[in-house]
């Protein structure tokens, strides 16, 4: 028989339950990736996962438990319809970070945390960008658990006992109080010195997805809210003087470090293009699918191409700052949604800017997007062009004016800037929903088949835009530089990790390119945050502020033979050379890949990672 004594216990007992079924939807609506786990893993996945589950439904029942101690001495208090209030919305909160989590997690590859919040300024994006997502689906996914949760409150909590008529309010206020005081010790996952966090639910080596399904999702997103204000360095491999000489000797110029010219001219005009997505494993040249990117394969044989030449981060906001700023990505968080720390970054705006270039920035969405905006103006852009400065007409895309129609209107208007001028254009129609124009040329009409028409689509836009620049009056003097902003999971949904889903394309082009840099490859290996020290050689400019960027144009240093590209995603870095990859989870500290490890290389990518980001917390 209920009473009101046992109350606190069914709740805790409760939420445990809504968490291991909202775990159950987690591996079943992945199911693909739960094949591959053994029972064992499956079992161990839910085991290992109540200690975060504990520690969220702790803080979720502070609030019912203090109810209860204040009902206990003012009886008069609606306690039942209160918790009943409260456990309502915050199951509805629960609810929506499930459902949200299940096609987020496809997506992305993490388990949702805060990184969506940075978008709630601009709906209209986070709609486009959920475009290819089953909605119907998740809404039914959310209504079965939202039923669950209604039916299991009904039958393990309503209605509210009344106390024992044989016991004092005091001692019930007394035994209220104690439950309370007992929520800290799931809250901190134990009794252990250190609180409980990720690390504790991972146990297997094998498969990151089964350490990934032992995450409690609405703890994650509290969990990674502190990151906005963290002071402390969570990647502390090894002594900060230690980190500082690794990272030294991966920037320091070879003896034989003279800079390759290319150029014409000093000051040539550049024309900066980042295309959205663009993924090495649909570039032909680098190896990838043939027919889908004839723009970019004709300017490898008649510009410079860098082969080995690997994103810094898995997001477009990431991929700016890395590329505008050569600025290393941050595994858990972006620098680019604290302006108070992008005011402080270098920036090529900014420094053409001051060597007399006109500087403009073009876009056919939203610059508000991820902050974007902020982070432009404060580089020292001039001119901005984005969405709502284009007709109404020509915002024929979810997320704006489609890659055609930026192209055209910047053709329109190059010809009237003052020269030199540095012009960065940034392309949209290859991100999802992957709505482009015209005839489908790939059969298939699965999602990875529209993923490779948008990317030949903007190709395509790109190669048109192109043969009509040749003949404007600005192009002999114009040098221009193409380069992804990120690689992509598609085709193929690479794991999150998989460094095949950082490489990505870089190519010089342009009239400004003296005759004999035709069909010039770079083996040497670098990632985006090389693209200014790279361009500033070729322009003659000092790149001393950008102490994280380095000419792949001159000799590899002596500690990198070959060069080498370092990357991040939630929560790892890779490190890739000639002599091969390692990729490893901050968490487990552990490898994610089977390839053999490279000691040297191991220790290199945690020098980086705990000296970027603790340059980042000091910004």
């Amino acid at each position: 028989m209920r009473n009101r004594l046992t109350f606190q216990p069914r709740y805790f007992l409760y939420w445990l339950l809504l968490f291991a079924l909202a775990r159950a939807a987690f591996l079943i609506y992945h199911h693909a990736h739960t094949a591959a786990l053994s029972s064992g893993e499956i079992v161990r996945s839910f085991l290992y996962g109540v200690r975060l589950d504990g520690s969220a439904v702790a803080y979720i029942s502070f609030i019912p438990f203090g109810l209860l101690l204040v009902g206990s001495l003012w009886p008069r208090l609606p306690v039942g319809r209160l918790i009943g209030g409260y456990t309502a919305v915050t199951g509805i909160v629960v609810g929506l970070l499930t459902s949200a989590d299940l096609e987020l997690y496809r997506a992305w590859g993490f388990r949702l945390d805060a990184t969506p919040l940075q978008y709630l300024d601009s709906p209209g994006e986070m709609a486009a960008s959920a475009g290819s997502a089953p909605l119907a689906f998740l809404v039914a996914v959310f209504a079965g658990l939202m039923l669950l949760g209604w039916w299991l409150y009904r039958r393990l909590l309503t209605p509210l006992p009344p106390l024992p008529p044989a016991f004092p309010r005091p001692q019930a206020a007394l035994a209220s109080l104690l439950y309370a005081g007992l929520l800290v010790v799931p809250l901190r996952g134990g009794v252990q010195q250190i609180p409980v966090n990720q690390s504790d639910v991972y146990f297997s080596a094998a498969h990151p997805f089964a350490n990934h399904a032992a995450i409690n999702v609405p703890w994650n997103v509290a969990q990674s809210l502190q990151l906005r204000e963290m002071r402390r360095n969570p990647y502390q491999y090894m002594a900060d003087s230690a980190a500082r000489r690794e990272v030294a000797a991966l920037y320091k110029e070879s003896p034989s470090a003279d800079s390759v010219q290319l150029l014409t001219t000093p000051r040539p005009n550049v024309l900066f293009i980042i295309l959205e997505s663009f993924t090495a494993k649909l570039v032909g040249h680098l190896g990838g699918e043939r027919g889908v990117t004839p723009t970019l394969d004709s300017l490898a044989r008649t510009g410079i191409s860098f082969r080995n030449f690997y994103a810094s981060g898995d997001r477009s906001q990431k991929g700016l700052v890395s590329l505008l700023s050569a600025y290393p990505n941050q595994p858990t968080t972006s620098i680019i949604k604290f302006p108070r720390k992008t005011e402080q970054l270098p920036s090529l705006a900014r420094t053409l800017g001051h060597a007399g270039y006109h500087t403009s920035f073009y876009y056919g969405g939203e610059l508000a997007f991820a902050n974007m905006k902020s982070y432009l103006l404060s580089s020292g852009y001039e001119h901005l062009t984005e969405r709502q400065d284009f007709a109404q007409r020509d915002q024929n895309s979810k997320w704006g004016a489609h890659d055609h129609v930026l192209f055209q209107r910047m053709l329109r208007e190059l010809g009237k800037q003052p020269t030199p001028f540095f012009t960065t254009a940034f392309t949209l129609s290859s991100h999802e929903p992957f709505d482009v124009p015209g005839q489908k040329q790939f059969r298939n009409q699965d999602e990875e088949a529209f993923f490779r028409h948008s990317v030949a689509y903007t190709d395509h836009a790109l190669g048109q835009f192109l043969q009509a620049a040749r003949r404007e009056a600005w192009w002999p003097n114009t040098l221009v530089v193409l380069v992804a902003d990120h690689g992509h999971q598609l085709p193929g949904w690479m794991p999150v990790y998989d460094p095949r889903k950082f490489r990505i394309p870089l190519l010089l082009a342009g009239g400004a390119l003296k005759p004999e840099a035709a069909g010039r490859s770079v083996a040497t290996f670098g990632s985006q945050t090389d693209v200014a020290a790279t361009l500033l050689a070729q322009l003659r400019l000092p790149s001393s502020v950008y102490s994280w960027s380095r000419n792949l144009l001159s000799p590899a240093p002596a500690a990198a033979p070959g060069g080498f590209a370092f990357f991040c995603f939630t929560d790892g870095y890779g490190m890739m050379t000639p002599q091969g990859p390692t990729v490893m989870d901050n968490v487990s500290r552990a490898p994610l890949t089977p390839a053999p490890l490279i000691p040297r290389q191991v220790r290199q990518g945690q020098a980086y990672q705990q000296l970027s980001f603790a340059d980042f917390l000091e910004k």
